[in-house]
């Protein structure tokens, strides 16, 4: 039995010394001997197949981003011979400078995607019409090859913040990639593009050819059996109007201002305007670094500042409703109750000026005359209330109510960079001015808006929404579904609430409704529509008043709630108001009516001339 079982194993590990001989053999003789295996490895190329780019919609089917075709030159620069860039230049129809420019970059860079015997971009972006005549005179040009791909194109040249823009990936994104990009790829820089990259850019294919001795492909390699397909990005729909968003933007020319239109039921923008803008067309093609740079050098205007996440006002009288909610939760206010005011505030030797009105003698009516006195009277009552243990626990009861409502934090919208404003906590107050030695009547401003209270446009539009909710709230958001309805975004239909009983929200809104009718915001209204708002002056120390203004329409079942601010405007209800009013309109019939087309025309010939404005 032992003498089988060796046999057996001598058979086997013959058998094994026999297949890896002839295998040696076959090795040796396709890498060594065979010639033509050498020469047909040499001649494969390979050219990488770009997809198209998702397209992004907005609510009603237009189409806001779309693809337009274009051609990158590509160089190998162990395969170049002989270069003349000066008639490369000229086919290419670029400098014959930036040529030579782009060679000594891929030579410098030591990064193991320059190596000179990988393709590189050398020229990007060429039109199909510039394309041709270097196409017809290639063969002249050994190492460089063609590849097609795709730009961005905005028929709107509209809402270049929300969109965003695409750039050439940096050496940053490139080693965060993990291989998915290489030199000469675009990627998403800033807004829809940047936040949803991933879904948009889709995935690359690649396609093997056979070249001819001149470096030309003259058919498929193995009848593209090792082609991969490219898969085209995800198509976006979003919230957006366009037909609101243009006419947001329209009003908004000549002025530093910022609109925010969202729809109360979902949390959808509807619109979301900052002004100046830009054509966000002018952000693609071989002229976008110049572009770039011109508006950001714009130290005037800051075109490239998105005002409805970033910029920071204080709210003024349109914090005013938000402070009555808090008191009315707290059990601190009856609404039939009321406060003298005798032309403003008085604590010790402190005044907080009110203009003239008659008696206040319910929320209702403070709301609409926007009564400073009252709700400083109100805020004073909460933080030196005996069911406090001390001013910090009152503070804390106040503060936490507003972050419940969003102010001070941020709303988690789908876009980059948002900030969080500044709703002023106990922990604030006593690194200004220590434990114990600050009172109701050192922060008093708060009470109307001011003080230390910062604010976006986004986070005052939302916190109407939640006004016109009656205390529940979903997150803003832009992008609504992909084209498959499989994008991630569950958080965006997630119901949240303010821990604010609903019963206080609607007793609020007859002032909010008042206002509009009857008070400070005459210039909102809109006929056979219950438009609820409250205007403000908040005060800017380098200049005129910002003018705010923050509604929502109609009171039953609302459709959109809209903030404005107009920086150094002035009084809220001479121009905020009337900009929401008419986009409200706008947005609810579809058309501005002929009996208003004079508010039209003032508002929109309002110019600020903001040259000397810090």
């Amino acid at each position: 039995m032992m003498k089988q079982g060796s046999s057996r194993t001598v058979a086997i590990k013959s058998l094994i010394i026999i297949i890896s001989l002839v295998l040696i053999i076959r090795l040796f003789d396709l890498q060594i001997l065979d010639k033509t295996y050498k020469r047909k490895a040499s001649d494969i190329g390979r050219e990488t197949i770009y997809p198209a780019r998702g397209l992004i919609y907005d609510r009603n089917g237009q189409l806001l981003v779309s693809n337009e075709p274009v051609y990158d030159v590509l160089v190998t620069r162990s395969k170049v011979r002989n270069l003349d860039t000066s008639k490369l230049a000229a086919l290419l129809k670029v400098p014959d400078s930036v040529i030579k420019k782009r060679f000594e970059v891929l030579k410098e860079n030591k990064k193991a995607y320059f190596s000179p015997y990988k393709a590189a971009v050398l020229v990007s972006q060429i039109s199909p019409d510039d394309i041709t005549a270097f196409q017809e005179k290639r063969f002249l040009f050994p190492g460089f090859s063609i590849q097609s791909r795709s730009v961005r194109h905005y028929p709107f040249a509209l809402a270049g913040h929300i969109m965003g823009d695409m750039g050439e990936v940096n050496e940053k994104e490139l080693e965060k990639s993990g291989n998915r990009y290489v030199p000469g790829d675009y990627i998403g820089k800033s807004g829809l593009e940047l936040k949803y990259e991933k879904l948009l850019r889709g995935k690359k294919g690649l396609e093997y050819y056979v070249r001819d001795k001149l470096g030309r492909n003259i058919g498929q390699f193995e009848n593209g059996k090792f082609d991969t397909s490219a898969v085209e990005g995800k198509t976006l729909i979003t919230g957006l109007d366009v037909d609101l968003q243009a006419y947001a933007e329209w009003l908004l020319q000549g002025k530093r201002a910022s609109l925010v239109a969202i729809e109360p039921a979902t949390g959808q923008i509807l619109a979301m305007v900052s002004s100046p803008g830009y054509d966000p067309n002018l952000l693609i093609g071989r002229n976008r670094g110049s572009n770039y740079k011109h508006l950001l050098d714009d130290s005037i205007n800051k075109p490239l500042i998105n005002r409805p996440l970033t910029a920071l006002y204080p709210p003024g009288s349109t914090f005013k409703p938000l402070m009555a909610l808090v008191a009315l939760q707290e059990n601190l206010l009856n609404i039939h109750e009321g406060f003298p005011c005798h032309g403003g505030f008085y604590i010790a030797s402190l005044h907080i000026g009110c203009h003239n009105h008659g008696p206040v003698h319910s929320l209702t009516k403070a709301i609409e005359i926007s009564c400073n006195s009252y709700f400083c009277q109100v805020f004073a009552r909460m933080i030196s209330n005996q069911k406090y243990v001390d001013e910090d626990e009152a503070l804390a009861v106040w503060d936490k109510y507003l972050k419940q409502m969003q102010m001070g934090v941020k709303t988690g919208i789908d876009l980059q960079n948002e900030y969080a404003g500044n709703i002023p906590t106990p922990e604030y107050y006593k690194k200004i001015y220590g434990n114990y030695r600050w009172r109701a009547s050192t922060i008093i401003s708060d009470a109307i808006g001011q003080g230390e209270i910062l604010v976006t446009p986004l986070q005052l539009a939302n916190v109407y929404a939640i006004i016109a909710n009656r205390g529940t709230y979903y997150k803003p958001h832009l992008v609504v579904k992909d084209d498959n309805d499989t994008l991630g975004l569950g958080q965006y239909y997630v119901k949240h609430f303010t821990g604010i009983d609903s019963a206080n929200f609607e007793l609020i809104m007859n002032g909010l409704e008042l206002a509009v009718e009857k008070g400070t915001a005459k210039l909102a209204r809109v006929d056979s529509i219950v438009v609820c708002g409250k205007t403000g002056t908040a005060q800017n120390p380098f200049g005129e008043d910002h003018s705010i203004f923050a509604a929502f329409a109609p009171r039953i079942h609302p459709k959109i709630a809209i903030a404005v601010i107009i920086e150094n405007a002035g009084f809220g209800g001479s121009w905020a108001a009337p900009v929401a009013g008419l986009a409200i309109e706008k947005y609810l019939k579809g058309h501005i009516p002929d009996n208003k087309k004079w508010l039209e025309n003032y508002v929109q010939q309002k110019v600020i001339d903001y040259h000397d404005s810090k």
